[in-house]
């Protein structure tokens, strides 16, 4: 009879631990699928705010093209200046503006993190506990 309940207990324990592996690796595989996942809609999200980015930039560059020559026309006409010191100046301020707006750019661009934090840990510590289960 305690034969027999070994026996029983055995089995069980056996069948408990696979059952708890085979969970563990599902879990794991599932948690992986998360994270593709959301990476990829990450990138989806990316694409399409960079695919409006780069037409607005375009149009405003040519705006912006058109602008500054009328300023720089509008210097020599008010100021009575050089139309070659117009365009100076024109130039001077456009150049200054765009290396405040690269600088703040580039910090910005050193604080992005575009993976998922909270998947990632998590994935990670199911990774952990994968390699060296307790």
């Amino acid at each position: 009879m305690s034969a027999n309940l070994q026996t029983e207990t055995g089995g069980s324990i056996a069948e408990l631990l696979t059952g708890i592996v085979h969970d563990a690796q599902r879990l794991l595989g599932q948690q992986l699928a998360l994270f593709k996942q959301e990476v990829r809609e990450d990138m989806q999200k990316a694409r399409d705010a960079a695919l409006s980015l780069a037409l607005a930039s375009s149009l405003l560059f040519l705006g912006a093209i058109m602008l500054s020559v009328m300023c720089a026309y509008l210097l020599h006409e008010v100021a009575g200046l050089p139309i070659w010191g117009s365009f100076a100046i024109v130039g001077g301020v456009l150049t200054a503006g765009g290396g405040v707006l690269a600088y703040i750019g580039r910090e910005q661009l050193k604080n992005l993190n575009p993976l998922p934090e909270k998947t990632a840990q998590a994935l990670e510590e199911n990774l952990e506990w994968k390699t060296k289960p307790t």
